[in-house]
């Protein structure tokens, strides 16, 4: 498609909006933006799908803002004319963001984030004080309507104009499809829609014919059949997983400390531990980390980390969609996604919007048929690369994570958890038919995590390990740094060491006065209760059972004396025996 400049277009755009463009320095519309932006504002619902990076959330809030400008009558101080919902917080903040810089030219319009971080209470007082656009999280969203009796927003939106849902697809899969159905019903029906993807699902099919009427569909990519932009790189190399982080850590030394990189691991665990390996064996570098179960913390690393020119951000899928974070050179995907659109939009958090990158997939020797299930699914061109192992490095990286974790118990705890994780994420990969757990030598994996031991856990059940070589150390000699946490683990151990008895199940609502002493007593006794209860049962049990034995017994007697009684009755009719006889059998005088 013909690229065009912002004042080609059919519908002229209102001055403020232009002065924005220009303060953005867009001179250009992009291929989603030119198809959609006259679409949206002829009225139209449209279902766009476009490469990620390719400009979609420029191409959906201009028409927002057209259409809420054109409208008659002036809008009220609390009356929702659009809403834009966003899958996670941080893409939510960045639209927000952008938006925040068109209406600093459109003062009759505010705009109001209501996403996790803060309370509802707070949520409602901004929605209160006066706002003519949400840009929500669906959960938050969701809750407000639902769930605030201090506010019925479902009246402030009864003039909603315009609903866009950013990263669609991304939505559904993080099973806010309900969520999604709810928030729709509070909606006006007679508005315009516009659904904003990357990747086309059957889920977001459903929601199209459900929620837009008579859409156009737009697909906008620049080659046939590729779902990546053209001027990104992607690459992947096949390693030995105890050589692939000291492989990561030259790779990066020789590409240059001085770059943006971005390092996709597969779970939460694996982002805490890997953080601090990392940190410890690149010193000089500036290294961030984020995951879904960080809150409020969350959104402060990735400002901070957009801010900066070089430095590296270690994080999970939640960052793989729709963030914007201008100039990322690298991004390394240590493991394979869980999912195969979610290749395609970590690839994209580098070369965005005409911007060169580069991608590199890090493989196991059992993982190769990945590369082909990836260019089949998603149309990826993926080329090899060979990364030869050094065995200083690794040893390096070795002795590191091993000392990381004598020196504070707490690295120990985060080595095995990521490990454990990382094995249960691998069992339900979307594509275990070629990923899976049993292929990969676990000794080889533990020694890749810098184990000091192997952990106990059902996926090493039947599996030899003799590829992992163990530390010689006391595990229990390792200390926590936290000196609250060290006392606490000596409390347990010496309870442990006394009776045998790990005192780990015991609530950890326990009262603070209460002595380890005390809970030992407890546990004692709690098991000595036990033994009674079961003693009683089996007592019970028996005592059952021999009634059932005697009732039995009872039944087969009244049984047999029934069938004589037949046979004798059958007897008599026939005239075998007489009357006398009979009666004499029966003990009738």
């Amino acid at each position: 498609m013909k690229t065009q400049k912002w004042n080609e277009l059919e519908v002229p755009l209102s001055g403020p909006v232009l002065k924005t463009i220009e303060e953005l320095k867009f001179s250009h519309m992009t291929p989603v933006q030119a198809a959609s932006i006259p679409l949206l504002l002829k009225g139209k619902d449209v279902a766009a799908e476009a490469v990620t990076g390719s400009g979609k959330t420029i191409a959906f809030l201009i028409p927002l803002l057209e259409i809420l400008q054109k409208r008659k009558e002036k809008w009220k101080p609390t009356e929702i004319g659009a809403v834009i919902i966003s899958p996670t917080r941080e893409l939510a903040v960045q639209i927000n963001e952008v938006l925040q810089k068109f209406l600093n030219n459109i003062p009759h319009l505010k705009q109001v984030l209501l996403v996790g971080g803060a309370t509802v209470a707070e949520d409602i007082d901004k929605l209160k004080a006066g706002a003519n656009i949400i840009v929500a999280t669906p959960g938050r969203l969701e809750d407000i309507l639902s769930n605030c009796k201090s506010i019925n927003l479902g009246v402030y939106v009864k003039s909603l104009e315009i609903l866009i849902l950013d990263e669609a697809d991304r939505l559904l899969d993080l099973g806010f499809s309900a969520t999604i159905d709810t928030i729709l019903s509070y909606l006006p029906r007679l508005r315009r829609t516009g659904l904003f993807s990357a990747t086309q699902t059957k889920e977001l099919q459903q929601l199209i014919r459900a929620g837009l009427r008579n859409p156009a569909l737009i697909t906008v990519k620049e080659k046939a059949n590729i779902s990546t932009p053209s001027n990104l790189t992607n690459s992947y190399t096949i390693v030995d997983a105890q050589y692939k982080l000291s492989i990561m850590i030259d790779f990066i030394q020789n590409k240059g400390t001085n770059l943006k990189y971005m390092i996709f691991l597969s779970t939460c665990a694996c982002v805490d531990y890997f953080n601090h390996v990392i940190q410890t064996l690149l010193p000089s570098v500036q290294v961030f980390a984020i995951h879904g179960k960080m809150k409020n913390k969350r959104y402060k690393v990735f400002n901070e980390f957009r801010r900066i020119e070089n430095g590296i951000l270690i994080c999970t899928d939640v960052m793989a969609r729709g963030i914007d974070i201008s100039e990322v050179d690298w991004v390394l995907q240590y493991d394979p996604p869980c999912s195969a659109s979610s290749f395609v939009h970590r690839c994209g958090r580098t070369a965005r919007i005409g911007n060169e990158g580069n991608a590199l997939l890090f493989l196991l020797e059992t993982e190769d048929a990945y590369v082909h299930f990836i260019k089949r699914n998603q149309k990826v061109d993926l080329q090899r690369i060979d990364l030869e192992p050094s065995l200083t490095s690794y040893q390096k990286c070795l002795k590191c994570m091993r000392d990381l974790q004598k020196h504070d118990r707490l690295l120990f705890d985060k080595a095995n958890r990521a490990f454990v994780s990382y094995a249960q994420a691998y069992n339900k990969h979307e594509c275990n038919l070629i990923l899976r757990l049993k292929d990969i030598d676990l000794g080889k994996l533990a020694m890749g995590f810098g184990l000091l031991r192997m952990p106990r856990m059902p996926e090493l059940k039947g599996k030899t390990t003799t590829s992992f070589k163990e530390d010689e150390i006391d595990i229990n000699s390792i200390v926590y740094s936290d000196k609250q946490k060290e006392k606490s683990r000596l409390e347990k151990l010496k309870v442990f060491q006394e009776s045998g008895i790990w005192p780990t199940t015991y609530k950890r609502k326990r009262k603070q006065t209460e002595s380890w002493s005390e809970v030992k007593k407890k546990k004692l006794e709690k098991l000595e209760n036990r033994k009674k209860r079961k003693e009683k049962k089996m007592k019970q049990t028996i005592t059952t059972d021999e009634k059932k034995r005697q009732k039995r017994k009872f039944d087969e007697q009244d049984i047999e004396e029934l069938a004589k009684d037949i046979a004798l009755i059958k007897k008599l009719k026939k005239k075998k025996i007489s009357q006398e006889e009979f009666d004499t059998a029966f003990g009738i005088d």
